[in-house]
């Protein structure tokens, strides 16, 4: 991977060209750093074998150029490292930590090693433990709120370097070494100043630059901004915005004070723009996202940002759209300003167009990929251009890219708690586009923490019928990860959801499921009752499709405890069901199953008589698979009667059937579609039941 490659939550894996630096200055505290790297450690100096990776903290307040020393020193180092450097951001824009789990995944996820949707803390930061075991790897970890956090992510080898970033001590790890910044030397903060003013102003009045310098305190994002502020005003004075700086001496930082006059000098209409920004979800922000808070124009709005980033204000990120950051030591300062000049009101309202904006961007992406629906090519054509993708690829690749912004979007929409229409209707949106262009599988981890979000909402709203939805959901993904007793809890959970609301779907859902779950247990007597619940719901609401499913369902329970008879009155009951449904298909392995218990209950005759049928019945639905595997039961079954020619010849016709894909008889198994959960649940996995129609 190259340093570009990304992960969608934010940590990355990458081998950073050494070749590419711009950085000034801290020369010494460089030199420091990577002497502690060579520098024996507490356990080494007592003979004692280091049980885990050595850790260097970089102090400093926001603005210091901490993260920028941390970057430097894994570039010089890197090299050292050859199974590529991990980076994680450990702390939120509004400064609150990142939760552990979220961070242990996305590295999981940046090394390619799969970790199931739902997963415990423990259980993530162990499999991060062990999949680093075998690796030399450095590892970034930058806003580290806490020593908890860096504590849980620490390799359990020596192997392996942390550099973790803070504002200050890292108290609880052993043998830490910390590096604190102050501000740069004047050299090099004048050189950073002349990057962006040009060397003729910095030439011609030295002193100045450097009492602008000294004003700044020599923090590199002080500098950063008033090197942006001169370079849009070639004609300004390098003395003059060093008096200024000076008047305001004692109000703020050095850093709150360029700002403030930064601020002051925009336009009203650009100075509300970048008040907005502090609403930005985890402080990303596209052409869209501003365009929304502020209420301009697309084009208006990035053009205002490309603004922004040549004043320093924002980050331009790498990306094939445009993209920004904006930068954490500005966040409070936005924050600040937005709540003392803006009404609640209005900010309340930017958020909801923004979410608005959000939710039909979610709702155009999601469309694009149903070229096949006329209502949706319809809606499609009745969105902006401004709202429209060129193509699905376009649509998927805008969904990857924005993804971590869209997840904090969600996650702060609920936790303001006054949106939460919005709110549901933006999680909706989102996890049916997520599952359009990625699909259930691989947007598990990414749906189990939206249907939490929903829960939660749901929870507080009181809306059972959205509770139900949100636990069955839930639930689905925990069966799936093999966490069947939490899934059974959920599930049950669910049904008192569902009855408090008087939501039949969600109730016969709930006890189909309650029946799966305790049939994966090996429950079979109380699987066989559930279903058995399940069954008598469908079929007072007359639910003919599903009702012959859990006819099925309630025969493949007995037919795992070994009770034939039950078994094969249920499974005539599906296959009678399935028959005067019309599903062709169905029914066919209706009676596939009917023959395989037969050869269960040692009536092979009988068996052999149901797999001809169903043999019949698999040729007129063209399941040729099915057709293959009754055709070699019957082989079976004619070998053990001692008829070996007559199985030879259903055995040939097995072959014929699948040709280069016949493997060994036991690998050919039937489907057995009656004895896994109802297909329905594949579907319903991503569901969010409390949108509106129009949704």
């Amino acid at each position: 991977m190259t340093d570009q490659a990304v992960d969608a939550d934010g940590a990355r894996l990458s081998a950073q060209d050494p070749a590419r630096s711009q950085f000034l200055g801290r020369t010494r505290e460089l030199k420091e750093l990577r002497a502690d790297i060579e520098r024996a450690g507490l356990d080494t100096i007592a003979g004692r074998k280091a049980p885990r990776a050595r850790v260097l903290l970089i102090a400093g307040r926001p603005g210091s150029g901490r993260t920028a020393l941390a970057e430097e020193l894994v570039r010089q180092v890197a090299d050292r490292y050859e199974d590529g450097v991990l980076r994680a951001r450990l702390g939120e824009p509004d400064g609150t930590p990142v939760p552990v789990e979220r961070a242990a995944r996305d590295l999981l996820t940046a090394l390619d090693v799969p970790a199931p949707a739902g997963a415990a803390e423990d259980d993530l930061t162990a499999a991060l433990r062990e999949a680093l075991a075998d690796r030399r790897t450095l590892l970034l970890l930058d806003d580290a709120v806490g020593a908890e956090q860096v504590d849980a992510l620490l390799p359990d080898t020596p192997e392996c370097l942390v550099v973790a970033v803070s504002g200050g001590p890292l108290t609880g790890i052993a043998d830490v070494r910390p590096c604190t910044l102050g501000g740069l030397d004047t050299k090099s903060a004048v050189e950073l100043l002349s990057r962006h003013t040009g060397s003729v102003r910095i030439t011609v009045d030295p002193r100045a630059a450097e009492t602008l310098a000294e004003e700044c305190q020599g923090q590199p994002a002080a500098l950063m901004l008033a090197g942006g502020w001169l370079a849009t005003r070639p004609k300004a004075a390098v003395s003059d915005l060093a008096k200024q700086l000076h008047a305001e001496d004692g109000e703020g930082t050095a850093l709150s004070r360029v700002f403030r006059l930064v601020h002051a000098s925009l336009p009203g209409p650009a100075a509300r723009i970048l008040r907005l920004l502090a609403l930005a979800p985890a402080g990303l922000v596209d052409p869209h996202t501003a365009s929304a808070l502020a209420g301009t124009s697309v084009d208006g709005a990035r053009t205002t940002l490309d603004h922004f980033v040549a004043l320093g204000l924002l980050h331009a990120v790498d990306s094939p759209l445009p993209q920004y950051e904006v930068p954490g030591c500005l966040q409070p300062l936005l924050r600040a300003l937005a709540e003392s000049q803006e009404r609640p009101a209005e900010l309340q309202l930017a958020r909801a167009r923004m979410l608005e904006r959000t939710v039909r961007l979610l709702q155009s992406c999601r469309a694009i990929t149903e070229t096949d629906s006329p209502e949706a090519r319809e809606k499609l054509l009745g969105m902006p251009p401004d709202l429209r993708f060129p193509s699905p690829r376009a649509a998927a690749e805008w969904l990857t890219l924005r993804k971590p912004a869209l997840l904090a979007a969600a996650r702060c929409a609920v936790a303001d708690g006054g949106l939460d229409t919005l709110a549901r209707r933006l999680m909706s949106q989102l996890v049916r586009a997520m599952v359009a262009h990625f699909g259930t599988r691989a947007a598990a981890p990414d749906l189990y923490g939206i249907h939490r979000l929903v829960l939660d909402v749901a929870e507080r709203r009181e809306l059972p019928r959205e509770r139900a939805a949100a636990l069955l959901n839930l639930a689905d993904l925990d069966a799936r990860t093999g966490r069947t007793t939490e899934a059974l809890a959920r599930y049950r959970a669910a049904l008192d959801a569902g009855r408090e609301a008087n939501d039949p779907y969600a109730t016969g859902r709930a006890m189909e499921s309650v029946g799966g779950a305790h049939l994966e247990l090996a429950d079979y007597d109380r699987a066989a009752d559930w279903f058995g619940r399940a069954l008598a719901q469908r079929l007072a609401r007359g639910e003919r499709v599903d009702a012959a499913r859990l006819y099925g369902r309630i025969a493949a329970a007995h037919t795992f405890a070994g009770r034939y008879g039950e078994a094969l009155r249920n499974w005539r009951a599906a296959a009678a069901g399935h028959r005067k449904n019309g599903d062709v298909a169905a029914h066919a392995r209706a009676l596939s199953e009917i023959a395989r218990v037969q050869e269960y209950a040692g009536r092979p005759e009988e068996s052999m008589r149901t797999c001809l049928e169903a043999v019949e019945w698999a040729r007129r639905a063209e399941d040729v698979r099915l057709q293959a595997a009754l055709q070699l039961r019957i082989a079976d079954t004619l070998e053990r009667l001692g008829d070996p020619a007559a199985g030879a010849l259903h055995r040939g016709t097995a072959e014929r059937l699948l040709g280069e894909e016949l493997q060994e008889p036991e690998t050919q198994a039937d489907p057995e579609p009656e004895q896994v959960d109802p297909p329905e649940h594949d579907a319903n996995a991503c569901e969010i039941r409390s949108a509106s129609a129009e949704d």
